[in-house]
């Protein structure tokens, strides 16, 4: 991970210390701070609804900053509900919601250079929630 890059888009996106924090191997942003990186960059998604039943939701997020508008990221969110995380990713009825959430995390993180960094969004995974 290059450390001085990472500083210089916390620093450009005015993330603050609740904003981040370490989870394990990787870094992590809160919702928080993606809606502070969506905004300061007006960044626009759309989102295609590919699967969505009650128990599981795909979604494509097609997205690109209004500055920027022949860079066009597109990516996908997933959410199966289950029991146990051995039987499912995330613990929630709420299956497209969290589909949302997580491609809007990815896009926004690819689109600003963090993801390449190694920097997930909180939502990606409800193992990276802050159990602090």
């Amino acid at each position: 991970m290059d450390r001085k890059k990472l500083v210089e888009l916390y620093n450009k996106y005015e993330l603050e210390k609740e904003d981040v924090y370490k989870h394990q191997h990787y870094v992590i942003i809160t919702r928080q701070g993606i809606e502070k990186i969506q905004a300061k960059e007006n960044i626009i998604i759309n989102y295609e609804v590919i699967r969505c039943e009650p128990k599981f939701a795909v979604m494509k997020a097609t997205a690109y900053i209004t500055t920027k508008p022949n860079i066009i990221i597109e990516t996908f969110g997933s959410a199966l509900k289950g029991e146990s995380y051995k039987d499912g990713n995330c613990n929630s009825f709420y299956v497209a919601e969290m589909s949302e959430k997580r491609c809007k995390s990815r896009a926004i993180l690819q689109l600003t250079g963090f993801y390449k960094l190694g920097v997930f969004g909180e939502d990606e995974s409800d193992d990276f929630k802050n159990k602090q």
